[in-house]
């Protein structure tokens, strides 16, 4: 059974744990459920099948029937504060917990590193910005950057991006862009990327105050439209978005950091046909 320090979804931990127990001897979920003290003998099947969550008093019982103990105990609690957050503040709040307890232990979470990525635009734009400017200094990067931003900031983020396998520092201190995706699981991606596009959303605002029209392109068209259309719509989004990588990628002479927003959201709530049909 892998690391608990892999998993991101306490449920899935503790399916792996039970399988496992299965293979090896005689195991059922009514045993388990005994082992940690629940009077049901199904509830840590529900949990696991996500119809209901475990408990704040049953996350002291699932760990000590799994053994869990010290920064194992810790990392479990976490996760299930993670999965049974409400919405995305909350679960931020217990990524962050998570990353804090990690770096404690020196032990990586790989989805805080997604998360630290995706957290602040200006990761992207200083792993755009390095490579294209070699030889610069701190304060001469962080001053091309048109939101704010220090040189600190900027070493910072550097360091992160080199310890993340994301840029590459050559022997003569310039940068590269590594090969390596930002990856994350499938319980972080969502929350990471929402994040994201509220920031660049608001960076967006701010060039529409500041920016020249010559340097920026906004354009938008109100419709109304039923869910096939809008399925068509978001699948052209998403193949023009394809072929503006392949344009940038074909860029020989980089000299400026853009960012292409795509965006497709409703106005109004769904209309049924009778409201349609009143007056």
């Amino acid at each position: 059974m892998k690391p608990i320090i892999e998993y991101q979804d306490y449920r899935q931990y503790m399916q792996d744990f039970y399988e496992e127990r299965k293979r090896s001897s005689y195991f059922t979920w009514r045993k388990f459920a005994s082992l940690a003290g629940f009077a049901s003998p199904a509830y840590l099947k529900l949990v696991c099948d996500g119809k209901t969550s475990l408990s704040k008093p049953g996350i002291a019982k699932a760990a000590r029937a799994m053994n869990l103990e010290g920064f194992d105990y810790t990392y479990f609690a976490l996760l299930v504060k993670f999965g049974n957050a409400k919405n995305d503040s909350e679960k931020e709040a217990a990524l962050k917990e998570l990353e804090r307890e990690a770096r404690m232990n020196k032990i990586r979470i790989v989805d805080a590193d997604a998360y630290r990525y995706y957290e602040d635009p200006t990761c992207p734009i200083v792993r755009e910005l390095a490579p294209i400017m070699p030889g610069a200094t701190l304060g001469e990067m962080a001053s091309k950057i048109r939101s704010e931003t220090t040189a600190a900031q900027v070493r910072d983020i550097l360091q992160f991006l080199v310890k993340a396998d994301l840029l590459k520092k050559n022997a003569d201190g310039t940068y590269e862009q590594t090969q390596k995706a930002v990856k994350g699981s499938k319980e972080t991606i969502p929350l990471v990327i929402r994040t994201m596009n509220k920031k660049m959303t608001e960076l967006a605002a701010r060039s529409i105050a500041n920016d020249p029209v010559e340097e920026r392109n906004f354009s938008g068209v109100t419709m109304g439209i039923d869910k096939p259309t809008y399925d068509r719509i978001a699948q052209e989004i998403d193949a023009f978005r394809k072929r503006m990588i392949d344009i940038a990628n074909e860029c020989q002479k980089i000299d400026q950091v853009y960012q292409m927003n795509l965006q497709i959201f409703p106005l109004t709530d769904k209309i049924n046909n009778a409201e349609s049909r009143k007056g």
